[in-house]
């Protein structure tokens, strides 16, 4: 898998973000986007070099990781990008741009204040499958 390809950093024991990361794996046609969580040394590094990203308790897309154009997208600008990496009727969710981006972040913080009511909150990272495994970074398992 390219190095540059984009990793997705998401919150490893909200239930509710990780059902989103098992929700792209299935759809990832080009089965590229790889995901960290945002409490991985992967993450701590990207942190490092986009210090307004530190304290966020946020979904962060980061394009070109490493790389001389690494770009960093968090909350509903994330999203949105996730959704137009998907491509096809994903790209729908993409009309949500006409919502000035403030309004749709607002929307955002008031859905990740409840997200642990909503879907439950694991007491670590759960492991993903075999299959997917090589698309996290940082997964140091078994």
């Amino acid at each position: 898998m390219a190095s540059n390809a984009p990793v997705l950093l998401y919150d490893g024991v909200c239930g509710v973000c990780n059902s989103a990361v098992r929700t792209i794996l299935r759809f990832d046609r080009r089965a590229t986007l790889r995901f960290a969580a945002l409490d991985s040394e992967f993450a701590h590094d990207i942190i490092a070099r986009h210090p307004h990203l530190a304290g966020r308790d946020s979904v962060v897309f980061v394009g070109d990781p490493g790389g001389p154009t690494e770009t960093v997208r968090t909350e509903s600008a994330a999203l949105l990008a996730v959704a137009d990496y998907l491509g096809g009727y994903w790209r729908l969710a993409l009309a949500a741009r006409v919502i000035p981006g403030f309004l749709r972040d607002r929307l955002y913080a008031a859905f990740a204040k409840v997200r642990y009511h909503v879907g439950g909150q694991y007491d670590t990272c759960p492991i993903p499958s075999p299959e997917v495994r090589s698309r996290f970074v940082d997964a140091t398992y078994g």
